[in-house]
């Protein structure tokens, strides 16, 4: 099959497809024959050796996929030709990967392959940051930065679908800030400058939750911008540098901030992944939750994909097709 190899840490530019053997299937996994893959801010990463996980070289990634079931363990809950999202983790940049069967999760008939690879990694994040970590309640006000990225986005999306009452997008440009808006924010403030911005729209009051995948030197006008109560999420460093949080902010207005580790919690935890599903599905069934697409590439496209990312071009998810 033809799949994506990272065989050094010299980045995107040394990623290349290559002939590979097939996944073996064990017992409790499913096979899925996989036509999109999207691509992730980690996958830049391991390009570098800069993710967490840390393969063997050389290996493929892809943390997620959408396809069609080849072969499935008996009782699970789908079955061969059934259309699904997986979430892999790695291997998903190729013609089949193996996936255990928690993590494989059916998608609607009219949703197309691109935008369901596009769900699982930033949707199940968003769903986990805002409604468990963040504890977002109807009405209240969702400041996102990176809002025109794929994470962004499905912060935005996820956070209109659960009541959230009001979103804003931070973005770098105007052109990022249409991104944000079309995926549903409610509108847009530009990164120079946004704690005066954001307090002249929220009326002075600040905003109850913040999502931030940025982090770097905008992390103390973030807090800044917080109403009394609110909660700053930590969900990633897109900026290059962590920040410090000085705590007699949190003190002074009773703030949270809080970590935002996914991944850390849904896995130890059998059938997590499968409840955030169901509670996302019937918003992808109705429409609320539509990702929007920033690019699809050819597989033989990888390091352009990769290197969108890189350069933060990239607006909306990106995905490759493996399969026309």
């Amino acid at each position: 099959m033809k799949a994506v190899h990272i065989k050094d840490l010299e980045g995107p530019s040394t990623v290349s497809v290559v002939e590979a053997d097939a996944p073996a299937r064990a017992d409790d996994q499913v096979l899925i024959d996989v036509h999109a893959a999207g691509v992730s801010f980690p996958d830049l990463l391991q390009t570098r050796g800069l993710y967490q996980v840390k393969p063997e070289l050389p290996f493929i990634p892809g943390a997620e996929v959408a396809g069609v079931v080849a072969e499935a363990p008996e009782g699970a809950a789908v079955k061969a030709g059934d259309r699904v999202a997986a979430l892999p983790f790695l291997g998903g940049f190729a013609e089949q990967v193996a996936c255990a069967a928690d993590a494989v999760f059916p998608i609607p008939d009219d949703l197309g392959f691109d935008q369901a690879a596009a769900i699982p990694f930033n949707y199940l994040t968003a769903h986990f940051a805002l409604c468990r970590r963040g504890r977002m309640a109807a009405g209240e006000t969702v400041l996102v930065h990176g809002a025109a990225g794929g994470v962004g986005t499905a912060v935005i999306q996820v956070a209109k679908a659960f009541g959230a009452g009001k979103v804003l997008g931070v973005v770098s440009t105007p052109e990022k800030g249409e991104t944000a808006v079309a995926a549903g924010a409610d509108e847009y403030v530009l990164a120079d400058g946004f704690k005066d911005a954001v307090k002249a729209s929220t009326g002075g009051r600040g905003v109850d939750v913040i999502a931030d995948v940025v982090g770097g030197d905008r992390f103390t006008d973030s807090l800044r911008c917080l109403a009394a109560d609110g909660r700053m999420l930590v969900i990633g460093f897109t900026g290059g540098s962590i920040p410090e949080v000085k705590v007699n902010r949190l003190l002074l207005n009773n703030l949270d901030v809080v970590g935002v580790g996914w991944g850390a919690y849904a896995l130890p935890r059998p059938g997590y992944l499968q409840g955030q599903w169901a509670e996302l599905l019937p918003k992808l069934a109705s429409g609320k939750i539509v990702p929007p697409l920033g690019g699809s590439y050819p597989l033989a496209e990888v390091q352009e994909a990769l290197e969108a990312i890189e350069n933060r071009k990239a607006m909306g998810k990106l995905t490759l097709s493996v399969r026309s």
